[in-house]
């Protein structure tokens, strides 16, 4: 979030009618864009390929070769991005901005590196077609740097330019497809083709609005992996980002290679009346990703910017103690207000969603109406949970956020493979318990840890210095040292 409250504040104080209105529109963009262009794309191709007449099995077929490289790519970059993250916040603090262009290529091009070692077997054991191996490949690269370049995207302040890049994607890949399917070139190769052209316009636009505020200085490029140490120092992080990520996505996994998943063609797997539920009720988080940006930064951050700076500005207790019981409460009153208003979100999409699953072509059965419910609630909670997650990662308490997410990782699969064998009407549920697992310990572990903040900040911390030097940072000086030999040669 370094860079983008700043702005916000501005726009969300400004004084007329819409200008809170564009404070909101703005953070959806920076924050919800690629989820809501993801979850467009997907409806967009599936229309086009039920207008072009595509037979089911195929359409099936394309629809899991994109939510495959969607979810691969969010497999790889769970681990790195929190650290990566955390690596250009910290150079933004430290007024390196030279560093940020360099590491977004280095990282984008670590996971994409080990993306493609693990993803790219997978395709070949698929038994995809060389067109579809190498059209799949690209998009799950593109995904990469857009999943990637989207951490980045937070610094910078040119809202109308990031908001063109989106909607460009959008247009630009229904178009492509339109054309391509208009002279009759085969269906399936034309709109994967399609989502690989809307992507990959998403991604240059990034690259472009990224080098035009954090200019390449080709002297810093041995330095593209230095976010390396950043995995080491702060591993807790990456580990946090891949529980998460298992704990979203892993009871889809599960569903998948269960009694009510089925085989698509070759390795894919699908389950049509377990995944539609979901992808529409993974939408109704929307309204608290945008809401939790927008009160952390204009509400809670600067009450946490002054606390914390009265230990270094040489503040009088009483001073630290009141900014600490002035903070908190707006913590607590945000995060009430959020619940409130995820609440208010979900129990309107569970009693207005049966009309717009009636309208969506999409096949809705009242066993998927029965999911969607279930699976509303269950993201609802999760929702929130997420939300006390980041303020623990706020206030730094690494262990608490991962012990958190480390138990919504263990519990949403396993609860999701149990229910498996109950009425498949409770199918939903697995995840609901887990998020809520997830929501009473991340909760638990907020209050203790508050409660003691003091305490944390200024007593429990290491006495010396603690050098992290693990497998990353060794890979790190391995490929700086490569790189330094190849500038000599040439």
């Amino acid at each position: 979030m370094a860079g983008i409250g700043f702005e916000l504040r501005k726009v969300f104080n400004q004084k007329g009618l819409f200008s809170r209105a564009k404070a909101y529109g703005y953070t959806g963009v920076i924050y919800a864009g690629p989820m809501i262009l993801g979850g467009t794309l997907i409806f967009g191709i599936s229309y086009l390929a039920n207008r072009v007449g595509l037979n089911r099995a195929d359409s099936n077929y394309l629809t899991s070769m994109i939510t495959y490289a969607i979810l691969s790519s969010l497999t790889v970059n769970s681990f790195f991005s929190y650290a990566v993250t955390r690596f250009a916040s910290d150079m933004l603090y430290e007024e390196k901005e030279a560093y940020l262009l360099p590491s977004f290529l280095g990282s984008s091009a670590t996971m994409i590196g080990l993306g493609v070692l693990l993803y790219g077997p997978f395709l070949i054991l698929s038994g995809v077609t060389i067109v579809q191996l190498i059209l799949n490949l690209t998009l799950f690269m593109e995904l990469i740097f857009v999943w990637n370049g989207v951490q980045y995207l937070t610094a910078l302040k040119d809202y109308k330019a990031i908001l063109l890049a989106f909607l460009s994607a959008s247009l630009v890949t229904f178009l492509v497809g339109w054309c391509l399917l208009s002279f009759k070139l085969p269906v399936l190769t034309s709109l994967l083709f399609s989502v690989c052209v809307g992507y990959g316009l998403m991604f240059l636009g990034i690259v472009y609005l990224l080098s035009r505020y954090f200019p390449l200085d080709l002297g810093m490029l041995d330095e593209s992996f230095l976010f390396l140490k950043w995995i080491d120092k702060f591993f807790d992080l990456a580990l946090i980002g891949f529980c998460l990520h298992i704990g979203i996505f892993g009871h889809i996994l599960v569903v998948w290679l269960g009694p009510w998943g089925s085989p698509v063609r070759g390795l894919f797997f699908a389950s049509q009346v377990y995944d539609v539920p979901v992808l529409l009720a993974f939408l109704t988080i929307l309204v608290t990703t945008i809401n939790f940006a927008l009160a952390t930064e204009v509400h809670f951050y600067p009450k946490y910017k002054r606390y914390y700076g009265l230990f270094n500005e040489k503040g009088t207790l009483s001073d630290i103690k009141e900014a600490e019981e002035e903070m908190l409460t707006v913590m607590m009153r945000e995060l009430i207000a959020l619940a409130w208003k995820q609440l208010f979100v979900t129990i309107l999409a569970i009693s207005a969603g049966n009309a717009l699953l009636d309208v969506l072509p999409l096949g809705i059965n009242d066993l998927m109406r029965g999911y969607f419910r279930i699976l509303c609630v269950g993201y609802g909670i999760y929702a929130i949970a997420n939300v006390i997650l980041s303020i623990l990662l706020y206030f730094t308490d690494y262990k608490g956020a991962l012990i958190a997410a480390a138990s919504f990782a263990i519990a949403s699969p396993l609860l999701t493979f149990v229910s498996q064998y109950f009425n498949r009407a409770f199918l939903g549920f697995g995840f609901l318990v887990a998020a809520a697992i997830f929501f009473l310990i991340a909760l638990w572990r907020l209050d203790r840890f508050t409660k003691k903040l003091m305490y944390y900040t200024l007593s429990a911390q290491p006495m010396t210095l603690v050098v992290h030097h693990g497998f990353f940072s060794r890979l790190y000086d391995y490929l700086k040292g490569v790189g330094s030999r190849a500038s000599q040669k040439t």
